[in-house]
């Protein structure tokens, strides 16, 4: 990864540049028509949503593992706090930096402010979503299950656990299409 703060380089002053950088470009000028900077945006807001996605899983698994683990509702919700706030500022800064490097007009502290306003109705968005399809999710995975393997006998817990993770993926798919829009036309909203 560099900065595109070098002659030559394209991008605003301080853009990061990654290897596939290229790639998102062209895909973005294939699928785009006259729209492919936005494609292009929702491409790389993309990549960043996924890899907020891995650092809000792995610290919750990491967390749990060690020092805070699943023992009480307090431990969870401290735990899952923490993964939103290192998942949230990890995606700040990759989006500031990378998907909108040209969105400079307002202060770092307005767009984060903005960013973490929108983060926060879209967890709120995701954690209702799962609450209301969790079990459901759960019982038909179950199901599915138990077609491959008839012995199959899960606890509630672990229903619970297939179905929440299951609605979490569908939570996160849908919450993103949120997240980008409103990022995009209130916290960046000072680009083209």
């Amino acid at each position: 990864m560099t900065q595109a703060n070098t002659p030559g380089a394209s991008g605003p002053p301080g853009a990061l540049k990654t290897p596939v950088d290229r790639l998102i470009t062209r895909l973005a000028r294939r699928f785009g028509g006259g729209q492919s900077k936005e494609v292009e945006r929702f491409i790389k807001f993309s990549f960043v949503g996924a890899l907020g996605f891995v650092i809000d899983f792995g610290a919750v698994i990491l967390l749990q593992a060690t020092v805070l683990p699943a023992e009480s509702d307090s431990n969870v919700a401290l735990v899952s706090t923490i993964a939103f706030v290192l998942a949230v500022c990890n995606n700040f800064l990759w989006n500031r930096y990378w998907t909108y490097p040209d969105s400079r007009a307002y202060s770092i502290r307005r767009q984060i402010t903005q960013f973490a306003i929108v983060s926060v109705i879209g967890l709120a968005l995701r954690n209702l979503w799962i609450g209301g399809t969790y079990a459901f999710f759960g019982e038909q995975s179950t199901r599915l299950l138990q077609s491959v393997d008839a012995g199959y006998a899960p606890g509630l817990v672990e229903q619970n656990s297939h179905g929440t993770l299951i609605a979490l993926v569908f939570g996160v798919l849908i919450v993103m299409f949120w997240n980008f829009l409103a990022n995009r036309y209130w916290t960046y909203s000072d680009i083209d």
